[in-house]
Order: structure tokens, then C-alpha cells, then sequence
């Protein structure tokens, strides 16, 4: 199964998308504290997201307890500053595939840490950025498709 990862998401509706993605594609959806809003089962179900309990969700209480669930494997970080294009990495069907803050990315640190797996997607029009849970659909579709997740 694919891991998706949240470094301290900002934005609830973008993190309500991404989730419902991750439903869709069969992955575990990983969210890195601290973020400011709450996802009890009150507040979910008063945004009415209906798939909620159908996410496979893993809180981390702060970076450091993300790091030791990660252990020794190499993620793949998806940032607008990587060196290879989305569709260049040879996905497996356990990877761990990481997406920054909405509005901040991730931290140089982590970045520099795993500076061979960074990836990008791709922006030939006139635009800052992806949004967040775009650049996470798109990336989430080709890392299943590429990990032979659909089973073809």
C-alpha cells in the first residue's frame, strides 16, 4: 500500500480532497502534527465527509515520531524544487511519497536529507504552484499506476 504524507497541512479543505483520494487509490493517508484544525469525528461529519470512515489514517504527533515510523526508508518528496520529473521514479507499492505545507513546502532539512528523491511535477503555464491536493491526485495516480497497484 502507498503512504501519502501531509508535512503540518494548513488547509482542511485540501486535506478533506487528498483523503478522499486516498480512499480512492487504496492508500494510507499520513498526517505530520502540528495542524490547525481538527479532524474529530464531530467536525468531519459537520463537513460532511461521508468517506471519512473509509480513510486509512495515521496521525504522527510531531516530526520526530514521523521519522521513527519511517525507519531507514527513502521517501519520495514532491516539491516544486525536485530534481526528477514525476514520472521518472521506479514506484513501489509500499512507498512513502511526502508533500509539504500548503503554503511553507517542506523543510530545508528534509529536503537536503533526501535531495536524490526529490520530485516535481511539471508547471508549463503561467502559475506559482499546484494546489496541494492536485499535485497530490496527480502524483498519487502515476506512483499506483507505475507501482502496478491497479494489478495490470
Amino acid at each position: 500500500m502507498l503512504h501519502l504524507v501531509l508535512y503540518h497541512p494548513a488547509i482542511p479543505q485540501n486535506t478533506g480532497n487528498i483523503a478522499r483520494t486516498t480512499v480512492g487509490f487504496a492508500a494510507r493517508l499520513h498526517l505530520i502534527k502540528p495542524y490547525k484544525f481538527e479532524i474529530s469525528d464531530h467536525a468531519v461529519q459537520r463537513a460532511g465527509l461521508d468517506y471519512w470512515p473509509d480513510v486509512r489514517l495515521t496521525e504522527h504527533d510531531d516530526d520526530d515520531a514521523f521519522l521513527d515510523w519511517l525507519g531507514d526508508r527513502e521517501p519520495w518528496l514532491i516539491t516544486k524544487h525536485g530534481e526528477l520529473r514525476f514520472d521518472q521514479p521506479a514506484y513501489r507499492g509500499d512507498d512513502v511519497l511526502i508533500l509539504g505545507n500548503d503554503n511553507t513546502g517542506l523543510p530545508e532539512t528534509w529536503l537536503d536529507r533526501w535531495g536524490d528523491r526529490r520530485v516535481s511535477i511539471p508547471i508549463l503555464g503561467n502559475i506559482r504552484s499546484y494546489n496541494l491536493a492536485n499535485a497530490a491526485a496527480i502524483i498519487l495516480a502515476h506512483a499506483s499506476l507505475k507501482a502496478g497497484v491497479f494489478g495490470d
